[in-house]
């Protein structure tokens, strides 16, 4: 009976989710300039032109497109052709799918910053405020 038990055991240890595997990082959002596309068109739900997008992100002309089709690819943003005071304009929106993804990609990442600090051995009193300490980055 208490090889059965322990069996049970190992199966059920194999069949946990990993505490560090942190499942819900997409690779799509992954990456800096796409970071910092998803989350300049949250702060801007209106949208905003290629141009103001680019000009926000620092990103270049080539750089910046490439992650608007990656993302639109997987529909996290559009893009679309419009005209502002006579002249066509590209206007790039994150959609409400594509902000929810990216929310629940940050609370991921808020996680792994947690758990990085409860391991890092950082005195509790540096987080009693709520701040987390920064981490020594030599």
């Amino acid at each position: 009976m208490t090889d059965r038990k322990s069996a049970k055991q190992a199966v059920s240890v194999r069949n946990a989710a990993p505490p560090f595997a942190y499942s819900g990082l997409e690779r799509i959002f992954h990456e800096r300039g796409r970071l910092a596309v998803c989350t300049c068109l949250i702060a801007h739900p209106e949208g905003l032109s290629f141009t103001e997008l680019q000009e926000a992100c620092g990103l270049t002309d080539g750089n910046l497109s490439r992650h608007l089709y990656a993302l639109a690819d997987v529909e996290v943003v559009t893009i679309s052709k419009e005209s502002s005071g006579g002249r066509p304009a590209t206007v790039c929106r994150i959609t409400k799918g594509g902000k929810s993804r990216f929310l629940a990609y940050i609370d991921e990442l808020e996680s792994v910053v947690r758990d990085v600090h409860a391991c890092s051995g950082a005195p509790k009193s540096s987080t009693e405020s709520g701040a987390l300490p920064r981490l020594a980055t030599t």
